[in-house]
């Protein structure tokens, strides 16, 4: 517009053009022209703006708007600078910072996170990255009479979103659910695979579980790469969160005793008394669903296909392992020569294992290697050689209802030992009267002078009774009317002392 204007060759339809194109006033792009003609830049007004310090203040107050501006009237009835209205102080805060800013100020930063853009990956082969974790199932499940959410550990292939392991566990995941799902993923024999064999490299997190030292010599004997990602970066491990937040949505949620399902009025979940799976059967149930989204389950961006069949048809190598050294290397080795006794392998407090082909090599130098947690067997290798000698079963083994009663007791002693706490929490418990203008707290611990006096006294006696030493001054001879009472032994009536002969 500037060359026509100077040409003078500028028209009232290049400006209607110019207007509609850009979305003004004919008015505005004429204005334009006057401006541009006085070689006048256009006057830029001077607007509230959202500096430094508000954006702190802003985060003072959870990202409320309102309270911002509250603080700012304040400060300029006190003097300060003139305070602006609180539509304005709202477009500062839509113009100055953006979305994700916005959000951090009043969540943190991962509401920040949920608006940042994230890059693609490029197309992958199979087995050529890895990516594992841990997710806890928001599920209650029946394990001995307990509700308890279990959790699953699993393998995914990054490029084609097959699941290629994956072990199920009543607790907190350890070394033990890792070793079995990464052998579960590498092994394509029946029943795993047939997708599988040798990565090249895993991806995990930093959980102290996945860089153990186990893990570790696991996949360092197969030459595996271990990616260790920064803490609290699931976007660099997409494929296994993605995974994660499916298996809630598809499986999951549609179990009963589901912990975010619906709620009633007063915020308590509906059915509470439902009942709830087994441990057999929900594992059951997760390994269904892991053989359905395997060959079942339908991915658009895969062209439309399955992870197993994208899977399949990928032409890269496998590189299989042969499965007696998967087996060996996915034990832990605890590094230490042992020797065959008279009574076994000594492992540990006290505990011996023994098997029939230790007869006759007793002195014999040893390594073993088990599974963790798995405490009632060991393999046995040769210390010199490594060669397989055979398995080892704990000695003296307790019978199931014996270790059944013992888990009973250590229940009641914990149940006791909670329930002592929560009374003596309570004990401890101070509470305070209402307040509606600003005055020191009240205490409401209001007791009686009788009440006050009981409570020393019965402290102070079990104080007493606690220190005393009843061994230290010998008791005096008692007094001659005194009836003593007699020891069983001596007892006529008990050894029959008062019997006539017949």
């Amino acid at each position: 517009m500037a060359r026509l204007d100077s040409a003078g060759a500028l028209s009232s339809d290049h400006v209607r053009l110019t207007a509609e194109t850009v979305g003004v006033a004919e008015r505005t792009v004429w204005r334009w022209v006057s401006a541009r003609r006085a070689e006048a830049d256009p006057v830029q007004r001077d607007r509230f703006r959202i500096d430094d310090r508000l954006r702190v203040r802003l985060a003072y107050w959870r990202g409320n708007a309102a309270a911002l501006h509250r603080e700012l009237v304040a400060e300029a009835a006190g003097g300060g600078p003139p305070a602006p209205d609180l539509r304005t102080v709202q477009r500062a805060i839509r113009r100055d910072l953006a979305p994700g800013e916005v959000a951090g100020l009043r969540e943190g930063e991962q509401a920040r996170r949920r608006f940042d853009v994230f890059l693609k990956r490029p197309p992958s082969f199979r087995n050529a990255v890895w990516e594992a974790d841990h997710v806890e199932a928001a599920v209650q499940v029946d394990i001995e009479g307990r509700l308890v959410k279990p959790w699953v550990t699993w393998f995914v292939d990054a490029a084609h979103d097959v699941i290629l392991g994956v072990a199920v566990t009543a607790q907190v995941p350890s070394r033990e659910s890792i070793l079995a799902a990464l052998r579960a993923a590498i092994s394509r024999r029946d029943p795993y695979g047939p997708a599988g064999g040798l990565p090249a490299m895993v991806r995990v997190d930093r959980g102290k579980d996945f860089l153990s030292r186990t893990v570790a010599e696991a996949m360092g004997a197969f030459a595996v790469a271990v990616d260790d990602l920064p803490a609290y970066t699931p976007h660099l491990k997409g494929s296994v969160e993605t995974l994660n937040g499916a298996v809630d949505r598809m499986l999951f949620a549609g179990l009963p005793r589901y912990m975010h399902r619906q709620t009633e009025a007063s915020g308590g979940l509906v059915d509470p008394d439902q009942p709830a799976l087994t441990f057999a059967a929900f594992v059951a149930e997760v390994l269904a669903w892991v053989r359905w989204w395997n060959r079942e389950h339908v991915i658009e961006e895969l062209g439309s296909r399955t992870p197993l069949a994208a899977w399949l048809a990928d032409p890269t190598p496998i590189d299989e392992v042969d499965e007696d050294r998967l087996w060996m290397f996915t034990l832990e080795d605890d590094r230490r020569r042992r020797k065959i006794t008279s009574k076994g392998i000594g492992f540990g407090r006290g505990r011996y294992y023994v098997a029939e082909w230790m007869v006759g090599r007793v002195g014999a130098a040893v390594r073993l290697r088990y599974m963790p947690h798995h405490d009632h067997e060991v393999e046995v290798f040769d210390a010199d050689s490594g060669a397989h000698l055979g398995r080892a079963e704990l000695a003296d083994q307790a019978s199931e209802a014996t270790k059944t009663a013992v888990r009973r007791t250590r229940a009641r002693k914990a149940a006791r030992l909670r329930s002592d706490l929560s009374k003596a929490e309570r004990a401890r418990r101070t509470r305070y009267a209402a307040s509606t203008t600003p005055v020191p707290a009240q205490r409401l611990d209001a007791m009686t002078a009788a009440e006050a006096s009981r409570e020393r006294v019965e402290e102070q006696d079990v104080d007493l009774a606690r220190w005393s030493r009843p061994d230290l001054i010998a008791l005096p001879p008692p007094a001659p009317g005194w009836v003593l009472p007699i020891r069983p032994d001596n007892n006529p009536r008990r050894s029959g002392g008062n019997r006539k002969p017949s």
